[in-house]
């Protein structure tokens, strides 16, 4: 799967997220300092899923104009460590019953919400 990950998101992940085959291109890596719509524009044009823990880009997007078809995943929980997101999103993004596109997906540690964009 194509990924944006924010710059919240651990460095550790981001490289387990690779060794399990998806392709993540890393604003802590590649934009750091980035505003927020300039890694949505990437996102949308490089067709990216955008994992981050930011509140901001929820709102952005549910409150933008049109649809945005990568969609967003929002972790809302306070990691133990890097392994621990890893883990879950390697375990979440390997479900094929889930559609990330054009919806606002809201992860904890137990339970995935979603509505679409």
């Amino acid at each position: 799967m194509r990924l944006l990950a924010d710059e919240n998101i651990p460095l550790e992940a981001i490289r387990a997220l690779r060794s399990a085959g998806h392709d993540v291109y890393s604003a802590t890596e590649s934009a750091p300092g980035a505003v927020d719509g300039a890694l949505l524009e990437r996102a949308s044009s490089e067709g990216r899923l955008v994992v981050t823990f930011d509140r901001d880009f929820g709102d952005l997007v549910v409150r933008g104009s049109g649809h945005f078809e990568p969609g967003v995943l929002l972790l809302r929980f306070a990691p133990s460590s890097a392994a621990e997101v890893s883990d879950l999103l390697i375990e979440l993004l390997a479900r094929s019953d889930i559609r990330w596109a054009g919806h606002l997906s809201i992860l904890d540690r137990t339970h995935l919400r979603q509505r679409p964009i």
